[in-house]
């Protein structure tokens, strides 16, 4: 949890970002993802080039809207809520590219917890790319990351 002695609005996009981060090539297949977020219990991830940019965001919404499109509307759950109609085996061996949100929502360390929130309210999202000068992602904050520090803001101070 959050080791700083700030009050809940002086918080940043550093002090409340997850720092051990998975990032997925672009070029890696769909399948390869799928299995690759389930394993690390995780609903979603930057996706980056070559050079480490971040160039997207793939979720579970991606990887559930693709099965919807395929007609694949039943299948068994794979054991993750988020994942419960995806059958990953029956995902196709398509890049991730293709099917990333590729205009993803990106701040600044110093990014502050009220505009971090604005930005995700506005754009519907449920996570957020903290990224260096040179857009490669060193972070990531969601929802629930919201959610705890203002569960704890009584401890911070």
């Amino acid at each position: 949890m959050i080791a700083v002695q700030k009050s809940i609005l002086d918080l940043t996009a550093a002090d409340l970002m997850t720092h051990d981060l998975i990032c997925l090539p672009q070029e890696m297949s769909m399948k390869q993802a799928a299995r690759l977020l389930l394993q690390n219990r995780i609903s979603g991830a930057p996706v980056v080039d070559d050079e480490g940019q971040c160039v997207g965001v793939i979720s579970a919404t991606d990887f559930i809207t693709l099965t919807k499109m395929n007609g694949d509307r039943n299948q068994p759950c794979v054991g993750n809520t988020d994942w419960e109609v995806v059958e990953v085996e029956q995902l196709p061996e398509d890049e991730i590219g293709q099917y990333m949100t590729s205009d993803p929502v990106m701040v600044a360390p110093s990014t502050a917890i009220g505009k971090l929130a604005g930005q995700m309210v506005d754009a519907h999202i449920h996570r957020t790319i903290v990224v260096d000068r040179d857009n490669r992602p060193i972070g990531i904050v969601t929802s629930t990351d919201l959610l705890a520090a203002l569960a704890h803001a009584d401890r911070i101070h």
